[in-house]
């Protein structure tokens, strides 16, 4: 189903702004458009969030993760994004175009954090794993 180019992954930390990715109406709309545009850019996805801040994993050819970085760089319900991660990878963890990660806290306390702002390269890495194995 996906291009098997080069690939990469790209983790990113954002803050969000007003109630996004806390009402279950703006999740609903994030996981529609994002599920649009990543089948359309042939991109995977998983996105988690944890008061106030959302965890973003991205997974495709350059060119199309740059591309939603830069619409999430635009995106006015998230501000402050940090790139955690941003590396070549030999084969997808996801195989959806959008999955939402239902437990951000249990991953948080899995790698002794409190919060999705500190999460550190090692810890994202980690958290991922994690999922994969729910």
């Amino acid at each position: 189903m996906w291009n098997k180019a080069l690939l990469y992954r790209v983790i990113i930390v954002a803050e969000t702004v007003g109630s996004t990715g806390v009402s279950t109406l703006s999740i609903a709309q994030i996981l529609g458009v994002s599920e649009r545009n990543n089948r359309r850019d042939h991109v995977t996805s998983c996105i988690m969030f944890h008061q106030g801040f959302a965890l973003h994993v991205s997974e495709g050819a350059r060119v199309d993760v740059d591309r939603l970085q830069r619409r999430m760089s635009e995106d006015r319900r998230l501000q402050n994004l940090r790139v955690v991660i941003d590396r070549p990878i030999s084969e997808r963890a996801f195989h959806e175009p959008v999955t939402l990660c239902s437990d951000p806290r249990m991953m948080l306390e899995a790698v002794g954090q409190a919060s999705l702002s500190v999460v550190s390269p090692q810890e994202a890495e980690r958290m991922l794993e994690l999922r994969l194995a729910a």
